[in-house]
């Protein structure tokens, strides 16, 4: 279980072996005295009663025992959390966005991702937060774990020590489509990380892979809410949308419109302004995660989704 993948791992690990191996060692002996016990005062018939007045050594033994087990395990842990908390001043920063039901990695000259890319031997400092409710940012090779709280910003530090890819998972129940919220690091060399730091990758080089529009919605986690066959999840299905018509909530007030641009679009910055009747109000606002560019893209894909 020890391992090396970043500067965190070995000292988490050995916590919790230490922590486990105590309750392992307890459980043992508790154990064996319960049946020792058992077998040396089992019910007999006839026993004159005796009047037991209680055994101050060993009141005070299962007291002060336990009490420095407890200390000696709060020491380790306190250690390792200081090192967890304490950022270097070097640390490369990330936000990261979780939402219903992804992850997504800003960088701090703009790039975003759904891949959390990383320079092997660098520190990282993520700035977490959360669209709409609780999640649970985390690395289990990295030995890191840190709530996403929404209205709140958290935040999380390590340094990559070995290449390679890991598996990023939300650690806290946050609905439906919880177990998708899936997602990869990879650690690279410094250079290999700098050229695709730097790179600007063409439009049309992602054009001719998918439709940008269907880029960006996996990269801003629509099909978490959104599918593309036809089937309803938590939000109408994509399939056809465009020029479809909806019964939609405007307050209070239900009223039935023909889906077009403006109606697309005003859906991404104000969700909560026509809601679609029968689903449920969880959608949260793009403003500021969307540019009038990407929302284009992403128009120009629904209409030609039939």
């Amino acid at each position: 279980m020890i391992s090396g993948y970043s500067n965190l791992a070995d000292t988490v690990s050995s916590v919790f072996l230490f922590i486990g191996g105590i309750c392992v060692a307890l459980l043992v002996l508790i154990t064996f005295f319960m049946l020792y016990f058992v077998i040396k005062y089992n019910r007999k018939k006839n026993i004159p009663p005796v009047n037991i007045e209680g055994n101050t050594f060993l009141e005070i033994t299962w007291t002060i025992i336990p009490t420095i087990l407890v200390l000696v395990m709060f020491y380790y842990g306190w250690t390792g959390y200081k090192v967890m908390r304490v950022v270097p001043e070097d640390a490369m920063v990330v936000k990261v966005t979780a939402r219903m039901w992804s992850w997504l990695f800003e960088y701090e000259n703009g790039t975003q991702s759904d891949v959390l890319n990383l320079p092997v031997g660098k520190p990282v400092k993520l700035l977490l937060s959360s669209q709409d409710v609780i999640h649970s940012f985390y690395i289990p090779a990295f030995r890191i774990k840190q709530d996403v709280v929404p209205g709140m910003e958290t935040y999380a530090w390590f340094t990559p020590a070995e290449l390679g890819p890991y598996d990023v998972f939300c650690a806290e129940y946050c609905g439906l489509r919880h177990s998708y919220m899936l997602a990869k690091a990879e650690v690279m060399p410094e250079e290999k990380f700098n050229e695709w730091y730097s790179k600007e990758i063409p439009t049309e080089k992602i054009a001719k892979k998918e439709p940008l529009g269907l880029e960006l919605i996996k990269a801003k986690g629509c099909d978490g809410c959104h599918t593309r066959d036809g089937s309803p999840l938590l939000g109408p299905t994509f399939k056809g949308v465009f020029g479809r018509k909806e019964k939609v909530l405007t307050g209070t007030k239900e009223r039935e419109i023909m889906v077009d641009e403006e109606y697309i679009r005003k859906s991404m910055l104000e969700p909560m302004a026509d809601q679609v009747a029968g689903f449920p109000p969880i959608m949260p606002s793009q403003k500021g995660l969307l540019t009038e560019a990407e929302i284009a893209e992403i128009i120009k894909y629904l209409k030609e989704l039939k």
